[in-house]
This record gives C-alpha cells, structure tokens and sequence, in this order.
C-alpha cells in the first residue's frame, strides 16, 4: 500500500500545534487545526453582543493562537500565503471532519487524563487505517493506549517535533509497542523527505533521546558551574561557538526556551529514571530553585539568567545574574587563555584535543563536563537507543550543536576520553572497554564515501542507514578531489557532474574562490557534464570579500579594483554561458556576491531555509558581481505587453536599494531572485547537494545547449532615470535615507536605466555591466563608503552615514 499524505489534522494549537501547522502548510499539506471551544465570553464580544454558539466565539482560541503564531519573530511558515492551506475548527463542530485526514496528531496539554478524552473523541470519527500520532514528551505510550481499539494502536506511534517546528531539525519517532512496523517506516521516511527533518528512532523512555540527553548536560554543567565557581558569561562563552554550538550557548538558551520548561522536563527524568546512575544530576540546584520561585524564567518573563534594561542614559543594556547573590550586575568580559589557542583552528573537531589539555580553568571545565557526558551517554544504550548514531542525531539536530557525545569523543580519541572520565572518578562502560581491546579505535569511520559507526551487538563497523539519498562532502572531499586551492575544492560526485565548495572563511568570495569556479567550468567543459556549486557549510556565502576591496580602495589601487569587479563580473558570465550546465545550491545566508551567483546559474536549487538578498547598500556600493545588471535583465524579460514597465523595474530597483534579504527560499521568487518555473526548493538541507547532481545530470542528457550571448536588453533610460531620481531625492527630503543613500541609489538607478538614454533601447548585457562596474568603482572613491566597510569590518553590523 502506498500511502499519501494530502490532509493532516492537529488537535490543539497552542505554540506547538500551530507550528506544526504551519510547518505541514510550508511542505503544502492541507491542515485541519481544532482546539476546544470557550467557556466564557471575553469582554470584546461581550460588547459586541455576541453569545457563545457564535462560530467566531467557538473557534477564538483557535484563531487567536495561530494568528500569534503567524506574527511571531522568527516566522513559523516559509511564506504568509502558505497560511491560506490551514483550516482552523473546534473539538465540538468540527471533530467529524478528521475522518478526511490522512494523519491526525495530538499536541494537547502534557496530562494523560486530556489526552484520552481527546483519543476517545478522535476513535469516534477516525477513519480506520489512518495514522495517529502524538507530540507528547514524556508520557508512555502504553498508557495513551490504554482503551483504544487494535487498529488505533497499530498506527499510534509518538512522532516528536522540536520548538519551533520549522527551525529545529529533530523529528524522533517513538512507535508504540503494537504499532506496525510499516507505519514506523513510514513516519521516519517522511520525516526526512517530506518534513525536512532529521528522523531519530527513539525508545519509549523519558524525554527519549534528544532530551535525555541535551537535559542532562544543561543539569550537569549547573553542578559544574557550582563547583568550579564560574559565572554566567564564563559558562556561555565555553559552551558556544568554540565548541560548535550556538551563539546562545547554555544560559541564552535556556532564557529562550524557559527555566520552567527545563525544570519540567529534569524532574520529569529524575521521577520516571529510579536506575539512572546519574540521577543526582537532575536534582534542581538552590539557584534555580530561587529563580522558579521568583518567576524568573527567561525571556517570558523579561528576566532569567539575563535581564534587559536602560542605562541612566536610556541606552539598552543586558544585565547577568551573580549565581551567588541572584543580584544583576553588569555583563563581564570572560577570556580564557585555552581559547585563544583555539583562534586559528578554523574545523571545530579539532579544537577538541586542544581544549581539554587547557592547563587554566577552561581546560578544567572541558574535561568535567565532557567527562560527565562520556559517562553518561555510554551508559544510555541500549536503554534509549540500540545504536550510537542515533544519539549524536538527536542533540545535533534537536538543540543545534554541530558535533554529538560520540563524535566529540572521537575527536578527542576514544582511548584519551577514557583517561579523562578515570581522571574525573568515573569508569568506562564494558562495552567501551571490550570495543578498545578488540582494536577498535573509533565510533564512526568513512568508507567508499559512506558513513560507519561501531555496532555493539557485533562489535564491527557497521553502514549507517538511509545515506543513499544524500552526498555527504566530509566523506568524499579526500578520495574524489579533482583540484582545490585555498578557497574552494573542486569534487567529482559521479554521473559527470563535478560540485566545487567553497572553503573560504564565511564562504567569503575573492580571488582564490573566483579562480575556482573559472577552473572547475574548465574542467567541467573538458572532461565532464555539468557543475554544481553548493557546500555543506551553515551558510553557501556572506558575500564578496570586502576586506580586500577596502584595501584596494583606501590605498587608491583603481586600476586593481577594476581589474577585480571585472575579474567577478566576467566569472559570472562563464556562469550564465558556459558549455554545460551550472546548478547553484544556496542555504542559509546567501548574501550579496552569493546571491550574485545563483542569479547567473542555469537553475538553482534552493534550500528553504535560504536567506537571500543584494545587500551591497549597506557597505556603501551597488552590486557589482552582476547583481545590478541581471535585476535590470530580469524586469526587462518580464515585460508585457501593456505592463507600466517603470512599475516592474521599480520593484527590482527597491529589491536592492533596500537591501531586501527572503526569509526563506520561497520568499525570494517574490523578490525577483528566484525565477518561477526555473528554480525549485528543496525542503532538506541534506538532500540538495544530490538533487542539485541530479538536475545538472538531467539538463546535460537532454541536450544541453551553450546559451547565445544576450543583445535584446530593454532599458527605459531618460524615463526611468527621472523617476528614481525624483524619488530618492523625495525620500532624502523627509528624511528616510541620509544623503550617501541617495548618492548610492542614484547610482544604481543610472544602471538600471541603463544611463541617460533619450528613449527606451535594447543594449546588450556587456552594456550593463560596464555602467555597473563603473558605479561600483565610483563609490569605492567615496569616504563614506569607506568608513560603511570599515564599520562592517570592525563590527558585522551597517552604518549609516
């Protein structure tokens, strides 16, 4: 049986529910979103004379909650008109509508009392054979089963999503114990095509895999903090970036998601683990005891562990809590001798080994806290999970970090690992000590471009499963190197398509990188099909190296600077007519001269969560990679007959004079930097590198043809010229831009007039480009744009001046 999901159905929408839906609504799913009818009337419909068997008053909770949660900051959905696709209902009207569901879950109120009665209501309209699922995070399966029918139970399984469900990756399918085995491979299936997600196979334990352990750590690090006497700005600044977590760390995390969720979900493992050997660390410390009593929870309640206030000159300032007095004080820098040694380790997995061999208080910490983790995640198989890997997935995917226990333990060395956790009292579980004596050094290893991991019951490397639809670039970057130089790698991923990625620091774009992309489309058109160009980095590209144009500029090297604009430039054409195919793969940021590089590919290949957008303004210039000259290009191809032209090019002018950045990929086929009918998106980051193969691979045996070089460009000149004109210097009037804004967007409008031309011409795309080059170089001689990058340099932020 095939089966297909066109229709979910959500019983309750509080924060949860309504992402849920909203994440269902991005992948176009139609959702059916119910919760309970009120009670009472509010004062507003009191005063409107409405009563409650009014359909508005039955379904307000409802409506209330996703309206919340489609204004909510980040946004829960790709694009706002994906909302249209959810239906919103109560439990009493409504209810019978779910017998047209394909998949119903339950995210209701964490009690098994509501939960059965919210089972009972939906057995009564189910259609038999239709999936039925919970996001429930700790209550066993077991009793959520209890009283419902043999067909119920055999499709019931926990699928649980991470807050918020767009954003967070981990999808743990926990099946219930007489759910069939094609419903939990179908739930881990789609979870990963479909949902974007990473599918953990769980066990029904407390807080399964990503909590466990992700809590576990939080708790034993607030017991390590005790200990050793750390601050709050000591602990996060240990536990972030350096180490491959967020920015937000440990005690900026848990503001974020709340100290009341935390405490929830330790006790909750404290009270349903009697065997935990390390039960004692989910004991609630005095501290926080003190903070839940005084409903400092974080960012709910406008103060947790940080607190924002105004200065005595109504400045914002971020206070932090002392741990010892709960008194706010003033932010304290922390430095730490061991993480400067760190500063040039650019690939997080080996700064591992440096930081635990730290001799000051950071290398102390390292080793406590790791030595804890060790200890603890041996221990949980297979209590939560028969398999390592699964674990490493959970905390990579569910709270960000870039490297789980056991890669972390690998990159330290399994055998130094032990040496630490012996050094911290703690011993080695047998299967670690039995797994060493058999020589086996390691808990994952790459073979033929596959990922292995070492398999307990076998005591043998083993494949991990479901690689067949990635390419995963770690694995083949060494065996399928074709060239590289410090910039980029090019690799050969079979079917005569080579990928090239970039190395550079941020995915910088300079010299180095455009050398590669000249030399991998050389090699492309020699000996291959096609070329992608995408990376598995957090972003595809910040964008151009502005460190070396600030350089050019302020030592007025302008024949140099020329050279380089006009070095991007030409690459970008080899792009756009090249002998075969090029397929750009952009994810997360891909900002200025990264966009400028999907905007000249054949196609692109998007992941949703791509942050795209010409953002030059903000260091002081106009795109000069091309991005000028393909927005003029795109307005001009989208002329029709009877269209106000001036409109359209308007609208790519503002694209980039407001440095306009998508909130997802969808959000930039409105901003005119995806083409509709071209370019596609792809839900999973993992996948994209492979699909983007496959649509080089499918263009190149269709018949792939050398594009011919474009002449029919039309430019409106003097008539559109005039209107930007007249509008930057209106908005500079009333003040919503300074006067080098309007200097900038004077000189973009001039190219994408395409100059002051008498009448409406067709010029050739060369044309452009020069205009573009010669705006770029102008304002390069500007003092103002030299202080805006400086300022970018120095800070990461814009000026403006």
């Amino acid at each position: 049986m095939t089966r297909r999901i066109k229709k979910v159905a959500i019983v309750g929408s509080g924060i949860m529910g309504s992402g849920i839906a909203c994440h269902f609504a991005n992948i176009g799913v139609e959702v059916l979103l119910l919760d309970i009818v009120p009670r009472e009337l509010s004062e507003i419909e009191k005063s409107k004379g409405l009563t409650l068997e009014d359909k508005v008053v039955r379904n307000r909770l409802v409506n209330e909650a996703l309206t919340s949660s489609l204004k909510s900051k980040p946004s829960p959905i790709y694009h706002q008109k994906f909302a249209n696709r959810i239906t919103t209902g109560n439990l009493e009207d409504d209810i019978s509508k779910i017998a047209d569901a394909d998949w119903i879950m339950e995210v209701v109120v964490e009690r098994l009392d509501i939960k059965k009665i919210v089972f009972e209501k939906i057995e009564k309209f189910r259609t038999p054979g239709t999936l039925i699922t919970s996001n429930t995070s700790g209550i066993p399966i077991q009793f959520m089963n209890e009283g419902r029918s043999e067909d119920f139970q055999k499709h019931f399984a926990v699928t649980h999503f991470f807050n918020p469900p767009r954003y967070l990756k981990l999808f743990e399918v926990v099946p219930g114990p007489r759910c069939s085995q094609q419903v939990t491979d179908f739930l881990m299936m789609y979870g990963d095509k479909f949902l974007g997600k990473t599918s953990v196979l769980a066990k029904d334990t407390p807080a399964f895999i990503g909590n466990r352990i992700g809590i576990f750590g939080i708790m034993s690090l607030f017991h390590i903090v005790q200990e050793m006497g750390l601050t709050v700005e000591e602990v996060d600044k240990l536990t972030g970036p350096v180490i491959g977590r967020p920015k937000s760390a440990t005690f900026r995390t848990i503001d974020v998601v709340g100290l009341d969720t935390l405490v929830h979900t330790a006790n909750g493992v404290k009270d349903n683990c009697p065997n935990d050997e390390m039960s004692d660390q989910f004991v609630i410390p005095d501290f926080v005891n003190s903070m839940m009593e005084k409903k400092w929870l974080g960012s709910k309640t406008k103060q947790g562990f940080y607190k924002m206030t105004k200065d005595a000159k109504g400045q914002k300032e971020i206070l932090s809590l002392d741990l010892n007095t709960l008194e706010y004080r003033a932010k304290k820098s922390a430095k730490f001798a061991t993480l400067e040694l760190t500063k040039g380790i650019d690939n997080v997995a080996d700064r591992f080994k440096v930081l635990v061999s730290g001799k000051d208080k950071a290398g102390e910490f390292y080793r406590k806290s790791f030595a804890a983790m060790f200890a603890y995640v041996q221990n949980r198989i297979p209590e939560i999970s028969d398999e390592l890997y699964r674990i490493d997935d959970g905390l990579r995917a569910g709270f960000g970090w870039e490297h789980g226990p056991f890669q972390i333990w690998d990159a330290i060395g399994v055998a130094a690992g032990v040496e630490i956790m012996k050094a911290e009292g703690k011993d080695p579980a047998a299967w670690i000590t039995e797994m060493l004596a058999n020589g086996q050094s390691s808990f994952y290893s790459v073979k033929e471009g596959a990922s292995y991991y070492y398999d307990i019951p076998s005591k043998t490397q083993v494949k991990k499963p479901g690689q067949e639809s990635f390419i995963i670039l770690d694995n083949i970057r060494k065996s399928n190197e074709v060239w590289k130089n410090s910039g980029v790698v090019i690799e050969d991923i079979g079917d005569g398509i080579l990928n090239l990625e970039f190395q550079s620091k941020m995915n910088t774009i300079g010299a180095d990188v455009l050398t590669g992309i000249n030399k991998a489309i050389d090699l492309a058109e020699k000996d291959f099909q096609g070329l992608v160009v995408g990376n598995q980095a957090a972003n595809f590209s910040v964008g151009a190296n502005i460190g070396m144009i600030f350089m050019m500029a302020v030592e007025q090297e302008y024949d140099e600077l020329n050279y380089a604009i006009k070095y991007f430039q030409d690459t970008m054409m080899r792009m756009r007519y090249s002998a075969i195919p090029t397929i750009s793969a952009p994810h997360g940021m891909a900002l200025g001269g990264g966009c400028e590089i999907s905007l000249h590919a054949d196609k692109v290949v998007a992941a949703a969560e791509t942050y795209m957008g010409l953002v030059e303004f903000g260091v002081g210039v106009i795109p000069g990679g091309g991005g000028s000259k393909e927005m003029a290009i795109r307005a001009s191809d989208s002329f029709q007959k009877g269209d106000v032209e001036l409109n359209i090019l308007q609208e790519n002018f503002l694209t980039i004079g407001m440095a306009k950045v998508s909130t997802s990929a969808y959000e930039a086929f409105d901003l005119g930097l995806l083409q509709k009918g071209k370019d596609i998106v792809v839900v999973n980051k993992e996948r994209q590198i492979a699909t983007a193969k496959a649509h080089a691979k499918l263009m190149a045996e269709s018949g792939y043809t050398q594009p011919v070089l474009r002449k029919d460009i039309k430019v409106l000149g003097k008539q559109a010229l005039g209107m930007f004109l007249v509008g930057t210097d209106a908005m500079k009037d009333s003040k919503y831009i300074s006067g080098h804004d309007m200097k900038i967007a004077n000189k973009l409008a001039h190219v994408m007039a395409g100059g002051d031309l008498s009448e409406p011409t067709l010029v050739t795309e060369q044309y452009l480009l020069d205009l573009e080059r010669e705006a770029f170089l102008s304002l390069c001689s500007e003092r103002k744009t030299l202080e805006r990058i400086q300022h970018m340099l120095k800070t990461g932020k814009p000026l403006r001046n």
